[in-house]
């Protein structure tokens, strides 16, 4: 397979951090306003830093890197914020990088940005005390936190199953002046909208449901709080409570709109078993049954009502209707989007029709659309299928000489498994030295998915160097990862090996927290 998309044809896209494929995405944060993170920009001197920084730490002495390698480096809030956001996946670093910047005599450097930033990627790893503490020392140094600190607070707590201590830091919103400013009565409609859109994406709809019952008297209800909860009920499987909500929202005398029926028709077709073709059938039945309700309430079925049901066709490894689909969407007069044109990739190229594949991407970029590197991983996993080394090292290195998109994560790591299940260790080590050169560089599932590899391989010596640098960097391993190679050393009699590992991680930890004592850093585990 050739790919001939010329350089020039090709239109790059902005670096993501979200990096799985997600069909819908506008289904994804239904009313969930902005956390007002920063995004990642190109920026030679941040690549420049973070890569000095990761390259040249130093575990047992973190505070003591950024001080000696920075030393004579005028930073600026934008080149701040850009360096930690190519930290992100490394929080240990990240806080020592940040902790040096408040040193500094510059006035203005932090902001309630670059506070917004530490705190989420120290609440990605768990360290809630020290969210806390960065918290009210914001607020002790004038830069009172906003509801975008919270909203961060609260979808880390969620993320890490801690619903109750969740809520309560959405109640404690109020106490602190910036956030309660953000609305005249010092809780925001929006904020409770996301407070229940992320207990809904964890899985916690019941939670949800009881924080909406309880609280809904002191809000405006709409059609984005019935949307979102609806969605929770859709994403676990009950599409009988979220009908229930839906006719519970129309005898309020609240509207459904297009993307509540959306929602409605995702939980329908998302998890519905397609095999065989009778319930594929059926899933379909239901589908059409929704898109003649919303006509009947004068709503016109969008791009992302049409692209779900294509995904189900997709999904179904039916191609043919996949593209009848397709053609059937470009005849009404709706112009399909990445994801349109993904879930249809994704049908040619799981059914071995790649060159039909290709020729799509080809189109693709002619109408404008850039293929994102979802589009590109639907034929990575292709190769994978087929074991061909050639083709996926042919189109990972054409991704990379034209810059045809950015790489994800999800795509690094996609090859990083393909190339260690089939032994192909000096491609591995090629592929792992880019992702390190990355802009975001490799995270928990790169580590884990390495790691592994090499136990079951019984490398034993660069899974524990690996491990090491894991730990060092601030990533939280697995416990399955932690027993694999517990396992796997003590069955091969390297229990002294294990000794020395164990040791050394100890060390670093009493080391690292004896470093920030004015913080209450808590071990690296889960």
């Amino acid at each position: 397979m050739a790919f001939r998309l010329s350089r020039a044809s090709t239109l790059t896209l902005t670096t993501s951090i979200s990096n799985h494929f997600l069909p819908f995405t506008s289904l994804r944060f239904l009313s969930s306003p902005s956390l007002n993170l920063p995004k990642l920009e190109p920026s030679n001197e941040a690549d420049t830093l973070s890569q000095l920084l990761l390259t040249h730490h130093n575990p047992f002495h973190c505070f003591e890197s950024p001080t000696q390698l920075l030393h004579g480096i005028s930073l600026s809030p934008f080149l701040l914020d850009q360096t930690l956001l190519r930290l992100q996946h490394s929080s240990k670093i990240a806080l020592s990088f940040f902790l040096y910047s408040k040193s500094l005599p510059t006035p203005s450097l932090l902001s309630a940005t670059s506070y917004n930033l530490i705190i989420d990627i120290l609440g990605k790893v768990r360290q809630f005390d020290v969210v806390w503490q960065l918290i009210l020392e914001m607020d002790q140094l004038n830069i009172s936190p906003d509801s975008s600190t919270f909203m961060i607070l609260i979808r880390r707590l969620i993320a890490a199953g801690l619903t109750r201590q969740a809520i309560r830091a959405y109640d404690d919103m109020g106490c602190f002046s910036a956030a309660a400013d953000d609305d005249p009565d010092g809780v925001s409609q929006n904020c409770f909208c996301f407070l229940l859109d992320t207990l809904c994406k964890y899985g916690y709809v019941k939670v949800a449901v009881e924080v909406f019952n309880k609280r809904k008297s002191g809000f405006r209800v709409d059609s984005k709080m019935y949307t979102v909860l609806i969605s929770g009920w859709c994403k676990i499987g009950r599409i009988d409570k979220a009908e229930r909500f839906l006719v519970e929202m129309v005898e309020r005398g609240i509207e459904p709109n297009v993307v509540t029926y959306n929602v409605m028709l995702n939980g329908i077709c998302r998890r519905a078993s397609l095999h065989p073709d009778g319930r594929f059938d059926r899933t379909i039945r239901n589908a059409e049954k929704l898109f003649d309700e919303m006509r009947q309430r004068g709503i016109e079925p969008d791009v992302t009502s049409f692209s779900i049901v294509l995904h189900v066709y997709s999904r179904a490894h039916k191609p043919e209707l996949t593209l009848d689909k397709l053609k059937y969407m470009k005849e009404k007069g709706i112009f399909p989007s990445v994801a349109t044109y993904t879930s249809v990739i994704k049908c040619l190229c799981s059914c071995g029709r790649l060159e039909e594949a290709e020729k799509l991407l080809g189109e693709m970029v002619s109408n404008g659309v850039s293929p994102s590197a979802a589009t590109y991983n639907c034929f990575f996993k292709e190769y994978r299928g087929r074991k061909d080394v050639n083709g996926a090292l042919n189109l990972y290195r054409k991704m990379k000489e034209d810059k045809l998109c950015e790489l994800s994560l999800h795509t690094y790591n996609i090859l990083l498994g393909m190339f260690m299940m089939l032994s192909r260790i000096d491609i591995v080590k090629e592929i792992w030295g880019d992702l390190k050169e990355s802009t975001t560089g490799p995270d928990l599932d790169s580590y884990t998915l390495l790691i592994r590899g090499l136990c079951e391989k019984q490398q034993w010596r660069e899974a524990c160097q690996l491990f090491v640098e894991m730990i060092e960097k601030g990533l939280l391993p697995q416990k399955v990862t932690f027993e694999t190679l517990y396992k796997g050393l003590i069955q091969s009699n390297m229990l002294r090996t294990w000794r020395r590992l164990k040791k050394k991680l100890d060390e670093e930890s009493i080391t690292f927290g004896s470093e920030f004592q004015d913080y209450h850093l808590k071990p690296y585990r889960r």
